[in-house]
């Protein structure tokens, strides 16, 4: 009798544990989804009006600005070189 019992509660157990994966979790997660990148946003963001004023953005005036992208696009003629980062003789090349 008591292998009978203990045979059913093994059983039990197993498929109690089987069905616990049928549970659904994912309305505890959909709720928050995305909370955190929201606020991350809204902490980076300096004047969240910014596109409801028409006034020039402040500490770059055109010429610096060609400058800064005609020296950031001319970085992208020729590859970078190449540098030696591990160094197992400890030798410098």
């Amino acid at each position: 009798m008591t292998k009978n019992m203990l045979s059913t509660g093994l059983s039990l157990l197993v498929l109690l544990t089987l069905l616990s994966g049928c549970v659904s979790t994912t309305p505890d997660y959909d709720k928050r989804f995305g909370d955190a990148v929201r606020q991350s946003r809204l902490e980076m963001t300096i004047n969240p009006n910014a596109g409801s004023t028409a006034d020039a953005a402040l500490g770059l005036d055109g010429t610096a600005a060609r400058d800064a992208l005609v020296r950031y696009q001319s970085t992208f003629k020729t590859p970078p070189p190449v540098t030696n980062v591990i160094s197992i003789s400890g030798s410098r090349q």
